[in-house]
């Protein structure tokens, strides 16, 4: 199988999804919500609209046209440990995977199997070669290759197997939002987009921001309240009931609009139903701030793009195909194998 035939292949995986009728979405949205509660149908929406996007004959020939690519003359066999925080988080992976002639060896997280199975089935559907180049394993012994997602805890258990094989092991980002206090409603609105979009579970998922001063946060408290309706999911208030709780116990200062905790903190990492904030002085000196901390970020935004290598608001959850998580060209290595 040719390059030219897997790119139009998945080419028509982008055009099945987008043709989904509504029966048969509602049908594998229940599924994908029945295997895992915090992937809500318009989360799998969501994923599945972003899949599409870059899914497209024009898209992909871009994308690989930057490399030196040839045909691998002996295909490699990549082990692939996926995360599975949202929903076809590792799809990306695979993608690249086969569109370099390569076969993958997939361990799906717990987290995700159905809407990645469900994905595999209909590729192979419209290219049964691909058949013989993906297999589902639970044990990923002596490939040649690995790639591995996880947190850094688990990324200290891959070194510890893995690193004698040519890999890329991910550990823990997350992504952050930088206000400069001319942000208008609207503005507000698309940052908010970037925290709440599946529940802040994405390692592009805005868990922190940096403001000029407090009084900026209170017109962000009050421009939010649209997303209130992510209090009526369960797991989603049972943290925001914890993490307040928590707060109110230990007197700790925060701010709260009965579904989001803004809390002041030097961390990056919120936990769920939280945005730290950290307020800085000048723009020098948080450039400076975040370059010494530039490995734990995925992304950046800001109002028009204005901060240096930031994406819009509204924009931290939808990659280009050429956005590789942690800045790793997946490409680049598999071409080079």
């Amino acid at each position: 199988m040719t390059v030219e035939q897997r790119i139009l292949a998945f080419d028509h995986l982008g055009k099945k999804i987008n043709g989904l009728s509504q029966v048969d979405f509602e049908d594998l949205a229940w599924r994908v919500e029945n295997n895992n509660n915090w992937f809500t149908p318009d989360h799998t929406k969501s994923a599945l609209n972003g899949l599409s996007e870059f899914l497209n004959k024009s898209n992909l020939e871009k994308w690989i046209a930057k490399y030196p690519f040839e045909e691998p003359k002996n295909a490699k066999e990549i082990g692939i440990l996926m995360a599975g925080n949202i929903p076809a988080v590792g799809f990306h992976d695979l993608l690249c995977v086969l569109i370099t002639g390569h076969r993958a060896a997939v361990k799906l997280s717990s987290s995700d199997t159905y809407l990645m199975k469900w994905l595999v089935k209909e590729l192979i559907e419209i290219e049964p070669e691909f058949d013989s180049m993906i297999s589902f394993e639970e044990m990923l012994k002596a490939k040649d290759a690995y790639i591995a997602t996880g947190s850094d805890n688990s990324a200290r258990y891959f070194e510890y197997y893995f690193g004698k094989y040519p890999s890329i092991i991910r550990k823990n980002r997350t992504s952050i939002g930088i206000l400069d206090g001319t942000e208008k409603e609207e503005d507000f609105v698309a940052l908010g987009q970037d925290i709440f979009q599946y529940f802040g579970l994405g390692c592009r998922n805005v868990s922190k921001i940096y403001v000029p001063n407090k009084e900026l946060l209170i017109k962000f408290l009050d421009a939010i309240e649209g997303f209130q309706i992510l209090s009526s999911n369960h797991k989603y208030i049972n943290n925001y009931d914890y993490n307040k709780s928590i707060y109110l116990v230990n007197g700790e200062e925060h701010l709260d609009n009965g579904f989001l905790l803004l809390k002041e903190s030097k961390e990056l990492v919120s936990p769920i139903s939280v945005l730290f904030y950290e307020v800085y002085e000048n723009v020098e000196s948080l450039k400076s701030e975040l370059n010494e901390i530039n490995e734990k970020i995925q992304c950046v935004v800001s109002k028009n793009a204005w901060f240096e290598g930031s994406s819009d608001f509204g924009q931290a959850q939808c990659p280009a195909l050429e956005d590789y998580a942690d800045g790793v060209d997946t490409v680049e290595f598999l071409i080079n194998l």
